[in-house]
């Protein structure tokens, strides 16, 4: 598949790095250093661009910004008609401490609105980028940590889904976007245990139902 990685910072380049380890044609963009950005495609065989080329020739987009950026984004990335678009951003404020959506709306549903021609899907949000090589490197043990994808587009969801078992996790499908409202406050606490709480930052989760 071809994945346009746009947002180059921990969780964007660990991805990428996966996603081309699995066989993946990736390209990057959209970083604060440019050679660091070169530097990394040229390491795994990748390419790299403004965001309007490589999201024209991708079947998938990674959007892994900071909200603050998402207006720019956005604009460079024109409509995404037709693109799956998978968005692992949360509505943060400057300071990375506060939400500036919820309750009502969400992060997920204002991209939503604001490129609807696009198949949005959100994941990789509940799990510190940290993790994703540790998973990786345990994929074939037989108890993954899970990890949460929700959207309105079945298709792209069954895309999402594959590319979440590559990483090493048991995707689990909260259904539709609206659901964002709850599962982006559920990211600030895996982030308040992953880096506030000892043990290191490579926090997973998995859900259990219990018989009785």
């Amino acid at each position: 598949m071809k994945i346009a990685i746009v947002g180059t910072g921990n969780m964007g380049e660990a991805l990428g790095r996966i996603w081309a380890q699995c066989g993946h044609q990736v390209a990057f963009s959209f970083s604060r250093d440019e050679q660091k950005l070169q530097k990394l495609a040229q390491e795994l065989n990748a390419s790299w661009g403004p965001v309007a080329n490589i999201v024209q020739e991708a079947e998938l987009v990674l959007l892994s910004v900071h909200w603050s950026h998402i207006e720019d984004v956005l604009a460079d990335a024109g409509a995404l008609e037709g693109k799956i678009v998978l968005n692992c951003c949360v509505p943060l404020d400057q300071a990375n401490e506060n939400l500036v959506l919820g309750t009502t709306t969400s992060g997920a549903e204002q991209l939503a609105a604001a490129r609807p021609k696009a198949r949005w899907v959100s994941a990789f949000n509940t799990s510190p980028s940290e993790s994703l090589p540790v998973v990786f490197a345990k994929s074939e043990e037989a108890k993954r940590p899970q990890h949460m994808l929700y959207g309105d587009d079945a298709g792209a969801k069954q895309t999402v889904t594959q590319l979440i078992k590559e990483v090493g996790f048991d995707p689990v499908d909260l259904g539709g976007l609206k659901n964002a409202r709850f599962v982006e406050p559920f990211a600030m606490v895996t982030a308040v245990l992953a880096y506030d709480h000892p043990g290191g930052e490579a926090f997973t989760y998995h859900f259990e139902k219990l018989q009785q």
